[in-house]
């Protein structure tokens, strides 16, 4: 079965969009057009590159090398880094000269404080870390690796889907990638009471100890600490257990914010000021979240959105774009458009803009 039968996209448009970028490179947009104040970079996973065709999460890693380029560049361009209470700052006055950068990194992986941390700290430059509490308490289910490993070991994989029991065939890598993205998408809809469920019992039938899988892709409380201790990295907060707020009823979000807040502030002796959504797309949370997120005290939340932020207050501060990189592109050119601000639509002024 291919890609299309779950309806998944083929690699054209991928290859369309990074043509784009790369015009707007070659034709000098990016250094004649660049606008806004600055742009917040997001992470997920820093290490070495592996071997192996089935890689589904490959978007969301970049290598080490690559953050070193990625840093060493963008100094080289006159970047300011900044951490996030800055960039609040940055947001709501008038443009200064220079723009800036923010790098963020979402998930609390492990590979944060053994890959990316040492190259962060060489660099001396700040950064953002947003925890979701229950991964250090090794309570956090990281379903999509589950999903992962099951999909990797497998080529005939059974599993419920609300009352039906279905069943899939997948004979090479670009069909378990159509039935990961599939099955990643349905799981992503469910309630987190049932996504639990339905990742556990795919999890029991083909032997994933996912909490033990869990545990081991998380800092520890330990490795956070580590990084609190230092002033160039910010603590925020993503939820306790990363749901996707959309799927909740409006009182079960407001608490899981609330609590990831307290929790994190009860760990670090600290007000932990910025948030992030969790996964942060455009299906994942709504605009009654975005105004909880004030409610709960948070100066900022970032989404994956894509975009820019712009100063004098034109772009939300509980609602802030991030140009999310995906680690199968190591393009220095591709990134410099996207910092620019090149590639996207000018921010309207909202009535939500405001601090």
């Amino acid at each position: 079965m291919g890609a299309r039968r779950y309806g998944i996209l083929a690699s054209d448009d991928r290859w369309l969009e990074r043509l784009r970028l790369e015009l707007a490179w070659f034709t000098g947009q990016a250094a004649l057009r660049s606008r806004g104040a600055g742009a917040i970079l997001r992470f997920a996973r820093v290490r070495p590159r592996r071997r192996g065709g089935f890689q589904p999460l490959r978007a969301h890693e970049i290598t080490p090398q690559f953050l070193d380029r990625a840093i060493r560049a963008l100094k080289r361009w006159n970047y300011d880094f900044l951490g996030m209470d800055e960039v609040c700052r940055r947001a709501v006055t008038l443009p200064e000269k220079r723009r800036f950068v923010a790098l963020s990194f979402d998930g609390a992986s492990k590979d944060l404080i053994d890959f990316a941390y040492p190259m962060l700290a060489h660099h001396a430059v700040p950064f953002t870390v947003y925890v979701p509490t229950a991964f250090p308490d090794g309570v956090g289910q990281a379903w999509w690796l589950g999903l992962e490993q099951v999909i990797a070991r497998e080529s005939r994989i059974n599993l419920m889907m609300g009352e039906r029991e279905q069943r899939f065939t997948v004979t090479d890598n670009a069909e378990k990638q159509a039935l990961f993205s599939h099955l990643e998408s349905w799981l992503r809809s469910l309630s987190p009471a049932d996504l639990s469920a339905a990742i556990a019992d795919l999890c029991t039938r083909y032997r994933i100890d996912l909490a033990a899988l869990s545990r081991a892709a998380s800092m520890d409380w330990e490795d956070l600490a580590k990084l609190a201790a230092d002033p160039l990295v910010t603590i925020g907060s993503a939820t306790v257990n990363y749901p996707v707020l959309a799927s909740m009823k409006d009182t079960a979000a407001s608490r899981e914010m609330a609590m990831g807040k307290a929790v994190a502030e009860a760990a670090f002796g600290r007000d932990v000021r910025h948030f992030a959504f969790p996964f942060g797309d455009r299906t994942s949370f709504r605009r009654s979240h975005v105004m909880m997120a004030e409610e709960a005290g948070f100066a900022s939340a970032v989404s994956t959105i894509p975009g820019i932020v712009d100063a004098e207050g034109r772009t939300n501060l509980r609602a802030l774009p991030r140009i999310s990189w995906d680690g199968r592109v190591r393009s220095l050119r591709m990134l410099r458009v996207l910092v620019s601000g090149v590639a996207f639509a000018p921010v309207r002024p909202t009535a939500t803009s405001q601090t």
